[in-house]
């Protein structure tokens, strides 16, 4: 166990039902404090990684606050057992429902789904399955559509083969329908995985209506505007009674960018949050 600052942090080993399962467990600053918790739903592929140092400057900042914090590597990725090509879309429910076992088995009574692009994605769709064990939701810069996620992954592939042989979306797509893998920047998509994405759309989850959200979108420039697909979710929710909080915050896309990026703003925003009652 390392401590860093006052958070004390240590490494996890979880029995996920695909396998062995890598987590980072950030506790809550003041000794013997145990309450809520937050569990991160990492993004998809690279993302991951991208996202690392937000994540853990996050999970730091909860601990402050009394908040703990587990950092779960899906099946498939990261330093979890698996390769990507193994990973399935329901399988990474079952890592969920794995680490929010985890969580309570140490002690803390309320959860926190907090998902980021794909995981925030994610995080509804656990909690659509487990309506009274994930009641709050954070989310960071959700992905509203997995077909549309797809779409944006394979154009990664189609836009490192324009020096060579000419591929499409669309080819990519008839390969994946075949029931082929596609390999993406070093990530080997398989059929399955790909299936499940394109039928996953925030629109069709159903929250259960005392669900509390806080949507938080990272933007250049202040007073950015939800993008239209966002603040339809959002307006469907609040239709069916779903207290749903949106802002958006000033600061770089962190998850896509080369050199590691911070967005303090969004630090500050996402712990007022769960202090104003997410948690």
């Amino acid at each position: 166990m390392s401590v860093v600052g006052r958070a004390a942090v240590r490494p996890v080993i979880l029995h996920g039902e695909s396998g062995r399962l890598f987590a980072v467990h950030v506790a809550p600053a003041a000794t013997g404090q145990v309450g809520a918790a937050a569990l991160y739903v990492a993004p998809f592929a690279e993302e991951l990684n991208r996202s690392r140092r937000m994540a853990a400057l996050q999970a730091r900042a909860f601990a402050v606050e009394g908040v703990g914090t587990l950092l779960l590597d899906p099946f498939g990725t990261g330093d979890s057992n698996g390769d990507f090509a193994d990973a399935r879309l329901s399988g990474w429910l079952g890592d969920i429902s794995a680490a929010a076992a985890w969580l309570e088995r140490a002690g803390y009574t309320r959860l926190v789904l907090w998902g980021l692009r794909f995981g925030a994605l994610l995080a509804c769709a656990a909690a659509t399955n487990e309506p009274e064990r994930f009641r709050r939701l954070i989310l960071w810069q959700p992905v509203t559509s997995g077909n549309g996620m797809l779409t944006q992954f394979l154009r990664i592939r189609v836009a490192a083969s324009m020096g060579g042989a000419r591929e499409t979306t669309k080819d990519l797509r008839e390969r994946l329908k075949s029931g082929r893998s596609v390999e993406v920047a070093g990530y080997e998509l398989s059929a399955p995985l790909a299936s499940a994405l394109d039928g996953l759309q925030m629109q069709g989850l159903t929250l259960r209506p005392d669900t509390r959200v806080h949507w938080l979108e990272v933007a250049a420039g202040p007073g950015a505007q939800m993008a239209t697909s966002a603040q339809h979710v959002i307006d469907s929710w609040r239709g069916r009674g779903i207290a749903v909080s949106a802002a958006t915050v000033n600061g770089d896309p962190f998850w896509a960018t080369q050199e590691t990026t911070v967005v303090p703003e969004l630090l500050t925003a996402t712990t007022a949050a769960l202090l104003d009652g997410a948690a």
